[in-house]
């Protein structure tokens, strides 16, 4: 030593290294278990038995502040697993420990068996002495193996175990040569996103972001212990913030699995052969890692602030048009020219009324210089004073369709040639407008009852992913999933808000139209009993609320979207495609539209058929040929229904044989003696194609059976009201009807909406009928404001083009305000 100094520790200690490297030592090895120095980067051959074994000491010298990392590549010809060669690191603060072969286990315990093995030790802390330091590592080589075993034994440096950012990094890795990298957090970033990429699907692989913690668990069985994972086909992502590590740097690790399943490969048909067969290199996968910076808060607050700012411009649209339309009204009320129809759909008090129309009688009634049905058949009770359309409490449910007196007429009127509004709308205003409003408080209670255990289960299933890492339980657009708080992607809760917002702004305009009818009806030279169609508000207030409900469902749906709670999704869809069928027809059928219970209990049927589709759908083929049964039926029943206008029943005479004697009367007098033409030819126009496109859905569910059961249900759904609403539309213009000028741009915006939707809507993202790594492959970036993907794009068209479309419902009709119900006709 210089100057008399001492000897350093580390100085110390690799002198008397080297001085028990120069005794001999059987075998290579150090006597007496005297360690033998190794160098880096030297390949070491040998062999251990019972009774040798061999010990090397690796010293380096360590610079501050710096984290370095050493890889340990061992080999073993040996295939037996009897006597396994066993491999024991020692490093300063930790033991890590294999044997060779290393044995993984799979599916129905089978085994597979790798003689090559590399793993990378956990690199110690940075140096905070001014100074570089020494550091040793010892690996000891043993076998209880009777006989010699012969090993290799390599020992490098890492010089890439630091990834950078923006920067790929291209590596490979095996089950029995696992990766991981360390990443530290630049001063300006926040949150980063680890994204990979594999050329190739197989093997499946596993990507985990684990603390700055020894040890690292890097195999198989152990990775899910610690950290964040996802299982990885060929592409995975994880976003990271900094405030989840405190040390502001992690470890990204990279597991190859020993089997396939788990991404979607074929499963192992038993357990039997293959049991002892060395694998080695032939699972390697090609891996490149690029950690780049993810969103800074101010992304977070332009977004917000975009969402809800371009929807409250609907209710800017909204103010802007019933202000424009009061201008319009008050000045034709000052100069003497108000119309009777008002622009809302409300009539005014100037509305005509003719000397022939009885003071008192109930709504819907029609004289008999203008009944189409020839005679005067009036309401069995006269309604009271037209102010009092409030709900009593008197009036029990059993009075809604309790028509007595003109019960015998319902035949007569119902299956005339040629119906007018007037024939379907002779039930007293207020027993009707109760009978709608029953929707709305059902759907108010099926909302309350379905939506809090909703939200008690995706808060636990939230709960779950942050608790145990696993985000293979979630499937998100792992490319765009942005976190807030415990939210994992909060841009998919956030872009449901025009659901809700909007939903909201409809209840808005219906109750304007409900007040300002309810106004009118309580002036006393206003009672307009048989112009127009009528107006009952209680379908569109369900429909308001379940836009409303489909927004928080869906919000609920995404925070975890999974197999397990799919239907949050898509059950209010259903029930927004059936309400507005109902709404639809109920506008010219007022009086024999389906009840509140049984339309609802109609949609408990089809969302359990879509729970079962989906569990039992993927496999089953009897399930399609029941459900294709179903269907069909179901159509046809409901044609006969329509057909018929609900008089249509299967009765007789007293014999046994009555119903047959009754289908075989209709069957030749319907479809034989009219077969040149029926009855009710615009009908049976709209049925027939109703029900060709009914048997076609039929007959594609039972010949391709598509994964997707839920969305096959919609699809039906949705064909059939636009089929219906095309119809309604067609028939309105071809009776001479006009569309006025706000249902026609709601028509338009309605179709254009609906496409750029709907091209959004087949944009996938992620499938969560598929593993979890294959759904992963279908991943985006974000294609708005770097925070929303192309299905929050779909959420925002979609609740627009809904708004739109129950707009259309809405308005379509206020043309026919001054016209007399019994010049309206019903198709």
């Amino acid at each position: 030593m210089a100057g008399g100094e001492p000897p350093t520790p580390g100085a110390l200690l690799c002198a008397l290294l080297w001085a028990a490297a120069a005794a001999p030592t059987p075998l290579g090895g150090g006597p007496g278990g005297s360690p033998a120095p190794g160098a880096f980067g030297h390949l070491y051959r040998g062999a251990v038995n019972i009774s040798a074994e061999r010990l090397y000491a690796f010293a380096y010298s360590r610079q501050p502040g710096q984290v370095d990392a050493v890889r340990v590549y061992v080999n073993s010809s040996s295939e037996n697993l009897q006597y396994p060669v066993l491999f024991v690191v020692r490093q300063q603060k930790g033991v890590l420990s294999w044997q060779v072969p290393l044995i993984f286990r799979g599916l129905y315990q089978r085994t597979y068996n790798y003689q090559e093995v590399s793993r990378t030790l956990c690199p110690s802390e940075p140096a905070s002495e001014t100074g570089p330091s020494e550091q040793i590592i010892f690996v000891d080589v043993a076998s209880m193996a009777p006989f010699n075993i012969a090993y290799e034994l390599l020992v490098t440096r890492l010089e890439n175990f630091q990834l950078e950012t923006n920067k790929p990094f291209n590596f490979t890795a095996s089950p029995s040569q696992p990766q991981y990298f360390l990443y530290k957090f630049p001063q300006d970033v926040d949150s980063v996103i680890i994204k990979v990429v594999s050329d190739a699907v197989y093997p499946c692989s596993v990507v985990s972001v684990q603390d700055i913690v020894c040890p690292v668990y890097d195999l198989d069985h152990n990775v899910e212990f610690n950290g964040v994972y996802q299982s990885m086909t060929k592409q995975a992502a994880i976003t990271v913030q900094r405030k989840d590590f405190p040390g502001e740097q992690f470890f990204v690790v990279f597991v190859i699995k020993p089997e396939d399943y788990a991404c979607g490969g074929s499963v192992p048909s038993s357990i039997h052969g293959n049991v002892n067969r060395t694998w080695n290199l032939q699972r390697t996968k090609n891996l490149q890692v690029t950690i780049v910076p993810s969103i800074n808060r101010s992304v977070y607050i332009q977004a917000m602030f975009f969402s809800f700012l371009s929807f409250l411009s609907f209710y800017l649209g909204s103010v802007i048009v019933a202000f424009v339309h009061y201008i319009r009204v008050r000045r034709k009320a000052s100069s003497g020219r108000l119309s009777p129809e008002d622009g809302s759909g409300i009539m005014t008090s100037s509305h005509p009324i003719t000397s022939s129309t009885p003071e008192g009688s109930s709504y819907g009634a029609i004289d008999e210089s203008s009944s189409s049905g020839g005679r005067q058949l009036s309401s069995p009770e006269r309604g009271p004073p037209a102010g009092s359309d409030t709900d009593s409490s008197v009036e029990e449910e059993s009075d809604f369709d309790t028509m007595p007196e003109i019960e015998s007429d319902k035949n007569v009127i119902r299956t005339k040639v040629f119906l007018y509004l007037s024939d379907l709308s002779r039930k007293d205003r207020r027993i009707v407008s109760k009978k709608y409003k029953i929707y709305f408080w059902n759907i108010i209670t099926i909302a309350v009852f379905y939506a809090l255990p909703v939200i008690q289960l995706v808060i636990t299933y939230q709960t779950v992913v942050n608790v145990t890492g696993n985000q293979d339980i979630c499937y998100y657009n792992f490319l765009c999933a942005h976190p807030l708080g415990v939210l994992s992607a909060f841009n998919n809760i956030l872009s449901n808000v025009g659901h809700t917002l909007l939903g909201f702004l409809f209840l808005l305009i219906v109750l304007r139209r409900d007040i300002l009818h309810r106004r009118a009806m309580e002036m006393k030279d206003i009672y307009t009993l048989d112009y127009g169609i009528p107006k009952h508000f209680g379908l569109f207030y369900a429909m308001g609320i379940a836009l409303m409900m489909e927004g928080v469902l869906s919000a609920c749906y995404h925070v975890c979207p999974n197999y397990s709670n799919f239907q949050f999704d898509t059950s209010f869809m259903y029930m927004i495609a059936g309400l507005c069928m109902l709404k639809l027809y109920q506008t010219r059928h007022p009086d024999i539209n389906a009840s509140a219970y049984s339309a609802y209990a109609s949609f408990a049927v089809v969302i359990c058929l879509a729970v079962l589709g989906v569990v039992f759908g993927k496999n089953g083929m009897w399930f399609w040929v029941i459900f294709s049964m179903i269907h069909v039926l179901a159509s046809l029943a409901l044609s006969t229904q329509i057909y018929y206008m609900g008089r249509f029943k299967i009765d007789g005479p007293d014999s046994d044989l009555g119903i047959f004697r009754r289908a075989a009367m209709v069957l030749y007098t319907d479809c034989i003696q009219q077969c040149s033409r029926p009855m009710y030819m615009d009908r049976m126009v709209l049925l027939i194609v109703g029900n060709l496109v009914n048997w076609s859905f039929a007959i594609f569910g039972l010949v391709y059976r598509p994964r997707d059961f839920a969305s096959y249900i919609l699809g039906i759904f949705i064909c059939n009201l636009l089929l219906y609403l095309a119809f309604y539309i067609i028939m309105k213009l071809r009776s001479s009807e006009k569309l006025l000028p706000i249902p026609l741009f709601c028509i338009v915006a309605t179709a254009v909406v609906w496409a750029a939707a709907l091209y959004f809507f087949f944009q996938t993202l992620s499938s969560w009928e598929e593993t979890p790594a294959e759904s992963r492959e279908k991943n985006r970036p974000c294609i708005l404001l770097g925070f929303f993907d192309d299905h929050d794009v779909w959420h925002f068209l979609s609740a627009a083009a809904l708004f739109f479309s129950f707009l259309v419902l809405l308005t379509l009709d206020d043309d026919l305000d001054t016209v007399r119900r019994d010049k309206i006709p019903v198709f």
